[in-house]
């Protein structure tokens, strides 16, 4: 809390401070004024300014408005409290009042001397002046020891310190070089096992790459020649030998055309016109055929192979169920006699089943050689896988691997894996009817397929051309792509030339088992997970088309 006020006043060049210590203090020109100021320009017995103690703070309680009076440059006015070091001027007087607070003496620290009322701007310029005394001493004093001090040191030994202080600062110098110098070699060689680190990753991941496609690679041909095996294992179940018998009827009644028996030359004979075309295949003569006699009846059996896609469907080659469009000799026979062929028997036989199945045509190929026919679904057995189809044409690519899996050659390849002598009494017991030779085979459960695989050599839009090993009996056999899904129905064999076997690209087969009903597994799982669906049985197969 203040214990009074120190009042500084400056007018022009005459200054004075004057201290109060009561609670109220008038200033003016009033004759009992507390701090009186004669001016020329005043009024006598007038009060300028009165202050007065609140709480230990003096406040503004009155003013003369007339002086123009001003605290910090903001115009006056009553009750505001007066701070250490405030000024109000009065611009008409050209009088500056500055105000200073006295504050209580310590209630820790006490003196015995009395202490003087000095205001705190004059402490404070004595303070000021002492240190600056002081400062100066010091300096003078520091100045004079250091010249004594020189004087006293001799020239030898001023040198040897100048050549300490120089090796110092070379030392310095030197140690700083030679840490730059490791650093910047340190750097350099990190720099260079970076590099070498970088080139390393690069060779490893070429490596690794390498390694990469080398293990493809190898997986590949482990894969290409695993191949064969893996889908005799998987799906060679579902490979059949078809088994057939037709001959020969008069197209006007029906009946069965027989060889003319020399002996009774009974009934009509057809004989056999001339060719006039020399360009013309020849055949030995024939003595003619009749609806008559004990002749032998004019019949042939014929084989191939088929192939099972699911819901008892086959896909086969037309020429194979119908093998008297490729035969020039039985067309001259049909052409002269008035005959047509009839299918008398027409079945198939799946590996380990003693049972034929009964094959009925569904649909034939008109340009293309394929052929799709059902068998009695509710009749086939469980364990008859189904092939899967491979609907991607891009799988189909020259030099890719194919697996050919069919009959070729027959019977007589089946009985070429049985021993000589059982070969040889098999044959004489069924030699003459290859038809009853099959059977007995089927009941000794010895049809098996046989398995090539080979590459695509050549194909174009109609036709995959691939040098897998096949024959005659291997027509309609399925033909294989890399991805283990058929690509293709064998229909060509040349016997001269391994490399020119040739197959029907599957989508034309997809194309007749459409039309015949056919339906993916897909599609029937599909349909078997929506109940509320109605559709025709996967198993029922819709009226046989002919095959006359």
């Amino acid at each position: 809390m203040a214990a009074g006020i120190v009042i500084h006043i400056t007018f022009g060049s005459e200054k004075r401070t004057e201290f109060f210590s009561q609670e109220r203090i008038r200033i003016g020109s009033l004759e009992g004024a507390d701090l009186q100021i004669r001016h020329p320009e005043s009024e006598d017995g007038a009060i300028w300014l009165a202050l007065e103690d609140s709480e230990g703070v003096y406040r503004i309680v009155d003013f003369d408005e007339s002086l123009g009076l001003s605290v910090n440059g903001n115009p006056i006015r009553r009750f505001i409290a007066i701070a250490d070091g405030d000024e109000i001027v009065a611009a008409e007087a050209g009088i500056v009042f500055s105000f200073f607070s006295f504050e209580n003496r310590s209630s820790l620290i006490t003196t015995k001397r009395e202490q003087r009322h000095i205001a705190q701007f004059i402490e404070e310029a004595a303070l000021e002046s002492a240190a600056t005394a002081k400062r100066d001493d010091a300096k003078m004093f520091l100045r004079e020891f250091i010249r004594e001090l020189s004087r006293e040191i001799s020239l030898t030994t001023k040198l040897i310190s100048l050549v300490l202080v120089a090796a110092f600062l070379t030392g310095i110098l030197y140690i700083g070089y030679a840490v730059s110098r490791e650093l910047n070699e340190s750097r350099r060689q990190s720099e260079q096992q970076s590099d070498i680190i970088k080139k390393l990753e690069e060779k490893l991941g070429q490596t690794n790459e390498q390694i990469g496609q080398l293990d493809k690679t190898n997986k590949d041909l482990m894969k290409t020649v695993s191949l064969a095996p893996n889908l005799r294992v998987e799906y060679g179940g579902g490979v059949c030998l078809i088994v057939g018998v037709y001959d020969l009827v008069d197209k006007r009644s029906g009946k069965q055309l027989r060889y003319a028996d020399p002996a009774s030359m009974r009934g009509e004979i057809y004989e056999a016109a001339p060719s006039e075309d020399p360009s013309a295949p020849q055949f030995p003569p024939v003595f003619g055929l009749t609806t008559e006699g004990t002749g032998s009846p004019v019949e042939y059996d014929f084989i191939g192979t088929g192939f099972h896609v699911g819901g008892g469907y086959i896909v086969t080659n037309r020429h194979v169920v119908r093998p008297w469009e490729e035969d020039e000799q039985v067309k001259q026979m049909m052409a002269m006699a008035n005959g047509r062929p009839r299918v008398k028997k027409l079945v198939i036989y799946f590996p380990n089943f003693a049972q034929p199945f009964t094959l009925t045509m569904r649909q034939l190929g008109q340009r293309e050689d394929v052929a799709v026919g059902t068998i009695d679904a509710a009749m086939l057995p469980p364990e008859v896988p189904t092939l899967p189809i491979d609907l991607d044409v891009e799988s189909v690519a020259i030099g890719k691997t194919v697996v050919s899996m069919g009959y070729p050659n027959g019977p007589d390849r089946l009985l070429a894996m049985v021993d000589d002598d059982e070969a040889k009494s098999i044959n004489q017991r069924f030699g003459n009817s290859r038809t009853n030779l099959i059977n007995f085979l089927a009941q000794s459960q010895r049809i098996a397929p046989l398995t090539t695989s080979g590459l695509i050599t050549d194909l174009d839009s109609r036709r995959i051309v691939h040098d897998a090993k096949t024959a005659e009996g291997g027509s309609g056999a399925p033909l294989f792509g890399q991805a283990g899904r058929v690509i293709g129905v064998n229909f060509g064999v040349f016997t001269e030339s391994t490399a020119a076997n040739m197959a029907v690209p599957i989508r034309f087969a997809i194309d007749l088992l459409r039309r015949a009903g056919w339906r993916t597994p897909e599609e029937i799982l599909n349909e078997a997970q929506q109940p509320t669906a109605t559709s025709p049985s996967s198993n029922s197969a819709p009226p046989a088309a002919g095959t006359n």
